[in-house]
């Protein structure tokens, strides 16, 4: 029976909940690549307001869209670099593909590649048999430093400059120079700030979820000063 597009919407949440909760336990990225896939899969779904291919193992394909479109869909939780495999065999059963990563750092899924599977082969090299690989590296889309997004707020803190930005994500600068990653940095400021790295839970914020923190902190210490 096919999920409705709330019950996908739901199970990615839990997934990526479980997810969280598996790498706060200390299981290494690696180790829940079937984890990854299902929740590629589901965002999938969600973003093309498709269904999950109909037979269990579908060979070539993982989606459908709402349109019709054969989606093969490949999911990584590495942070940089790596590669994604096809089989050659069955790629003429493809319309469309989709590679997504798993930030486990904000637990988000970011898209790395949507294209039609033309433009995907473009990418493609011959690996060992019938095997065909994207390097990873071919989408990688750095961040400069001028992202273009409008800022929310910003806290100014010992040489660093935190921004919130329109889209959520967390721009930190250290003397005016981009810090990536951020969250390490975020990490060294919440302690300085007297910030729990914590949530309720036990399990560590999240890199948005520390920038907020360290953002509100911040300003309340301003204001402090300012009316001490």
């Amino acid at each position: 029976m096919a999920l409705t597009q709330m019950q996908q919407i739901q199970s990615l949440g839990e997934a990526l909940a479980w997810l969280e909760r598996e790498i706060s336990w200390g299981v290494p990225i690696t180790e829940l690549r079937h984890l990854c896939g299902r929740i590629g899969e589901l965002y999938a779904c969600t973003i093309t307001n498709g269904q999950m291919a109909l037979q269990v193992n579908q060979h070539g394909y993982d989606v459908v869209s709402s349109g019709g479109e054969r989606i093969s869909v490949k999911t990584t939780g590495t942070a940089k670099g790596g590669t994604v495999n096809f089989n050659a065999n069955t790629l003429g059963l493809v319309d469309r593909v989709i590679i997504l990563r798993v930030n486990t750092d904000e637990m988000q899924v970011e898209i790395l590649l949507d294209a039609k599977i033309d433009e995907a082969k473009a990418l493609m090299r011959e690996g060992a048999g019938k095997v065909l690989t994207i390097n990873l590296a071919k989408l990688e889309k750095p961040r400069s430093n001028s992202t273009g997004e409008k800022e929310v707020r910003s806290a100014a803190f010992e040489g660093f400059v935190v921004t919130e930005l329109e889209s959520g994500t967390i721009d930190v600068r250290e003397l005016g120079t981009l810090v990536v990653p951020a969250k390490p940095a975020l990490r060294t400021l919440a302690g300085k700030l007297g910030l729990s790295l914590l949530n309720g839970r036990g399990n560590p914020f999240n890199t948005r979820q520390l920038g907020s923190m360290v953002i509100e902190a911040v300003n309340a210490l301003d204001r402090t000063r300012a009316f001490g």
